[in-house]
C-alpha cells in the first residue's frame, strides 16, 4: 500500500530528474513533508469492519483538525496480504511510518531491522498502562518494537436455550470447566446421530488455535535454552488440547468432522440451524453473530476449557510500530500517544468487538456489559499471555510446512499421537535450525 517507484526512461527519466533537482533548490523537507515544512504521515491501517474503520478515521481526522503541522494520512491495508506487502515496502523503502499489524508477524521485521525500537520514543503513561504481559508480546532481544493495543481471546459461543435444557454445568470465568469436563460436555450435548453436535471445531487454521488454548493445560511446545536457541518438545501437556479435539471428532462423535477444514464464520449457519451446541471462536465473532442471528435465537459466551494453568491463553495482539526508516518517529510516537489514549482504545475496541491492552480501558463501563457478554470477555484478559511462537524465528515456515498438515490429518484421525509428535518435532527442528544458525 505504500508508494511504487516506476522504471523510468528516456525523456520521462531526464525530465523528472531535473523537477528533483529543482525540487531539492526550492525544499529541504524530508520524504512526506510538504513544501511548506509540515510533516506528513502515512498511517496504514488494517481496519476492516465497518465500525473499526470508521473510529480509527475519526481519531485520524481528530488528530489533524488538532496537529496542523503534523498531518497523518491514513492508508487501508489488508490483513490478507500485510506480511507480504509490508516486506516489498520495507525492501523498496517505501514502507509507511505507522505500521498496523499482529505482534505474531513482527519477529522477523524485527530482527530484520525494519521497525524502529520504541523503548525511549513512547511517553510513560502509555508504556504503564499496557501491563507486562502484553509488552512481552512486541519484545524481541530486549527491545520494543510496536505496541500492543488490541487482544482477542478463543471463547466458546454457545446456543444458551440448547445447554439451558440440557441440564449441563454451565461455566463461567471464575468456576470454568476443565479439558475433562468439556469432553464430557460436549458427549451429553450431541454426539452426531440426529445430525446435532455438542461442538464444531473450525480448524482450516488450527495452529494459532492449538498452541494458544494448550497454554490453559500447560503446554509451550516451543522451548528456549540458554543459548536462545528454540526447540519444538511435544509433551504430555502439550497433548491435553489437541487430544481432546481428536478423541471428540473420532471417539465421541462429539464434534463434526466436517468443521475441521472450515473458517469460523463457515460454522455460522450450521449452529444458527441448531447443528451445532457450541463453536469455539474469537471474541470478535460476537459481531457476526449478533448481526446475523435469526430473530429469537439466544446465544451466550462462555469461557473456554481451563487446566492446570487455569485460564491462561496466548494471544497475539494488533499492534501499532514505527519504521525504521521514517524520518518522523518522534513525531509517528507522539501520534501513537494519542491514538492509543484510554478514551480511544475503548473506541476502537468497540469498534473491532475486541479488548484493550491498556488497564484504563479495560475498567470502562462500556466494557462490562451484561449485553453482548462483553463482561465475560474483559473476565479473561487477566489470563491473556503471550502466544508460544511470538518470538519464534521461522515459525511462519514451520507453520505452514510442518504444523498445519500435521495438525489436520490428527484431527481428523488419519494420524495417531505419536505420528503427531515426530513431525512436530523431528521436521520442525530441521525447519527451526535453519533460522537459529
Amino acid at each position: 500500500m505504500g508508494r511504487r517507484a516506476r522504471p523510468l526512461t528516456g525523456l520521462t527519466a531526464t525530465a523528472t530528474a531535473l523537477a528533483l533537482l529543482l525540487a531539492g533548490c526550492t525544499a529541504d523537507s524530508g520524504d512526506g513533508d510538504g513544501d511548506d515544512g509540515k510533516i506528513t504521515l502515512q498511517f496504514q491501517s488494517l481496519a476492516w469492519q465497518k465500525e473499526s474503520v470508521d473510529a480509527n478515521k475519526a481519531l485520524v481526522e481528530e488528530w489533524n483538525a488538532t496537529h496542523p503541522d503534523v498531518k497523518v494520512e491514513y492508508v487501508q491495508g489488508s490483513w490478507d496480504s500485510v506480511h507480504d506487502q509490508l516486506l516489498t515496502s520495507f525492501e523498496g523503502g517505501e514502507a509507511p511510518d505507522i505500521i498496523h499489524d499482529a505482534s505474531d508477524d513482527l519477529a522477523d521485521f524485527a530482527y530484520g531491522g525494519y521497525l524502529a525500537d520504541l523503548g525511549e520514543l513512547l511517553p510513560d503513561r502509555l508504556k504503564s498502562d499496557i501491563p507486562r504481559r502484553s509488552w512481552e508480546t512486541t519484545t524481541f532481544g530486549g527491545k520494543v518494537y510496536g505496541v500492543p493495543f488490541l487482544q482477542e481471546p478463543r471463547v466458546l459461543i454457545a446456543n444458551a436455550k440448547w445447554l439451558k435444557d440440557s441440564g449441563v454445568r454451565i461455566p463461567t470465568p471464575e468456576k470454568p470447566w476443565s479439558w475433562a469436563e468439556f469432553r464430557d460436555v460436549t458427549k451429553e450435548l450431541g454426539d452426531g446421530e440426529d445430525g446435532k453436535y455438542g461442538v464444531a471445531w473450525p480448524l482450516k487454521e488450527p495452529v494459532s488455535a492449538t498452541l494458544n488454548l494448550s497454554l490453559s493445560a500447560g503446554g509451550r511446545m516451543f522451548n528456549r535454552g540458554e543459548d536462545g536457541k528454540v526447540d519444538v518438545r511435544f509433551g504430555k501437556a502439550d497433548a491435553i488440547m489437541p487430544r481432546t479435539v481428536h478423541d471428540q471428532v473420532n471417539n465421541d462423535k462429539s464434534a463434526s468432522g466436517t468443521t475441521l477444514g472450515m473458517g469460523g464464520s463457515d460454522t455460522l449457519p450450521g449452529f444458527f440451524g441448531g447443528k451445532y451446541a457450541m463453536v469455539p471462536l474469537g471474541f470478535s465473532y460476537r459481531q457476526q453473530i449478533a448481526q446475523q442471528a435469526p430473530e429469537g435465537f439466544d446465544w451466550q459466551v462462555l469461557p473456554a476449557p481451563a487446566g492446570s494453568e487455569g485460564l491462561a491463553q496466548g494471544v497475539s495482539p494488533q499492534t501499532l510500530s514505527v519504521s525504521e526508516d521514517s524520518p518522523h518517529k518522534k513525531e509517528a510516537a507522539e501520534f501513537l500517544d494519542f491514538f492509543l489514549q484510554p478514551q480511544n482504545m475503548v473506541k476502537l475496541a468497540r469498534g473491532d468487538w475486541m479488548l484493550p491492552t491498556g488497564e484504563k480501558a479495560l475498567k470502562d463501563p462500556a466494557l462490562h456489559t451484561e449485553k453482548n457478554d462483553w463482561a465475560v470477555g474483559t473476565a479473561l484478559a487477566e489470563d491473556l499471555r503471550s502466544a508460544p511462537a511470538q518470538s519464534v524465528r521461522g515459525y511462519p515456515e514451520w507453520k505452514d510446512k510442518v504444523a498445519t498438515p500435521a495438525f489436520q490429518e490428527y484431527y481428523s484421525g488419519a494420524i495417531g499421537l505419536d505420528e503427531l509428535r515426530k513431525r512436530l518435532v523431528k521436521d520442525g527442528n530441521l525447519v527451526l535450525a535453519r533460522y537459529q544458525r
